[in-house]
């Protein structure tokens, strides 16, 4: 924390305040007059410095003009503002120890010491993340597809259809098949991302370079012999307007009305979302053209998150690339960065029963892959590094220690590296099409 002193006014930090010194040599009108004009040049000045507007801009020169009343105003304006925040930046150093303080503390998640007590404390895990994510409808035994388009396009033939979720909902999807296979394929359930796109999301995703994926996913997975299925989460792509609020709801508002109506029936906008994404793997496992025993699971940012929730509740996935949004929850309010996810993210209760860690666990004895930016604000590295840590005694008990990798990558942010993009398909292809 810097501190400058220039003619009687202490700036500690980001917040000037008078000192009594200057104060005191600053009785009577003459006094406060040259008092509030050094304030208000030392305040531009620190603007100047730290590239930051502290307050709305006052000059000796608006001052000197003023009436009396006015400048008496002014000044008890800008000493009352300065000693008001001096004094909450004194006692509010962290705001989220304090909320963090009067709560029950997260219960902290271990590995068994062995296979059989794992697989026992794994079955309690995985039923209270049901619990948690709320009364979900059940899922439709068989869902009832409809194709709605087929299309020839270079080196993959592209299938547009919907399902009835069983929810309300018409999910729409894209199907990529490869040509020329030979017998069954391995396939990949692909989870976009959020971004606030919503309308302009979505599935779309598959077919964009650069958002985020350095290469457009889907025809590329396509053309390598996989079977790709994408569909529109709740609130995104086609879905953007058809929630409880209609059409005049869409982007984030739409996002907070469904939130609104799950959690006033008990269930929650994750736990709907999570649903989706596996009816969508029902369906794919389903095709004709795809080997169920060879499917794996990937997506960036809230597809990264819906990846590892998917696989954590479903053990047909039997490999997943989740890139960045690796988040330990406690992690996440420690450094005040609740505000790096939206509302659809947030499971109620969840730690009261454990932690990211846990859910993460999980995956094993299954291979996957994390990809995460040291520098990403919605995945603090202390948390990553701790789920790590916990994570791979479990696999350890199966003795596959090495099928979890949890990758930092240093100075990297919210983003998806061509080199991040290689190590994808490495891992897809070492699993699910290794003989």
């Amino acid at each position: 924390m810097k501190t400058w002193t220039r003619t009687g006014i202490i700036i500690s930090g980001n917040t000037p305040s008078p000192s009594r010194e200057a104060w005191g040599r600053g009785q009577g009108r003459g006094g406060a007059f040259q008092l509030v004009i050094s304030f208000c040049e030392q305040r531009r000045m620190l603007a100047r410095e730290t590239g930051h507007l502290l307050s709305p801009t006052l000059s000796s020169t608006s001052w000197r003009r003023g009436s009396r009343a006015r400048r008496a105003w002014l000044l008890c304006s800008i000493l009352a503002g300065s000693f008001t925040l001096a004094a909450v930046a004194q006692t509010d150093t962290n705001f989220a120890a304090r909320w963090l303080a009067h709560t029950p503390p997260v219960p902290e998640f271990a590995a068994p010491k062995t296979l059989r007590a794992w697989e026992k404390q794994r079955a309690q895990i995985r039923a209270t993340l049901w619990d948690s994510l709320g009364k979900l409808p059940p899922c439709p035994k068989s869902a009832h597809v409809t194709t709605l388009s087929r299309e020839e396009r270079d080196g993959f033939t592209l299938e547009k259809f919907s399902f009835d979720n069983g929810a309300g909902a018409t999910v729409p999807g894209y199907l990529l098949l490869p040509k020329n296979a030979r017998g069954k394929s391995p396939a990949i359930l692909y989870c976009h991302q959020h971004g606030g796109q919503y309308g302009k999301g979505g599935k779309e995703e598959l077919f964009i370079a650069g958002n985020p994926v350095p290469v457009a996913p889907g025809p590329e997975l396509a053309r390598r012999g996989y079977v790709v299925l994408a569909i529109d989460s709740e609130c995104f792509g086609e879905r953007d307007g058809r929630g409880p609020g209609g059409p005049r709801e869409k982007g984030g508002g739409g996002e907070l009305q469904s939130s609104k109506f799950h959690l006033w029936f008990g269930q929650t906008l994750w736990g709907m979302i999570v649903r989706d994404d596996l009816i969508a793997l029902d369906i794919l496992c389903a095709r004709p053209e795809v080997d169920a025993k060879r499917v794996g699971v990937t997506g960036f940012s809230m597809g990264a998150t819906r990846a590892w929730w998917a696989m954590a509740l479903d053990e047909r996935l039997r490999v997943g690339v989740p890139v960045a949004c690796l988040t330990r929850y406690q992690d996440l309010i420690r450094t005040e960065a609740l505000a790096a996810h939206g509302i659809y993210y947030f499971v109620p209760g969840l730690l009261r029963h454990f932690d990211t860690e846990a859910v993460i666990a999980l995956h094993a004895p299954r291979p996957v892959l994390f990809m995460t930016g040291d520098a990403d604000r919605g995945s603090p590295v202390d948390g990553v590094r701790a789920i790590g840590e916990k994570v791979r005694p479990v696999y350890r008990l199966y003795g596959a220690e090495e099928k979890f990798r949890n990758e930092i990558i240093p100075g990297l942010g919210h983003e998806y590296l061509p080199e991040m993009w290689a190590k994808t398909f490495a891992q897809l292809d070492g699993v699910l099409k290794s003989k």
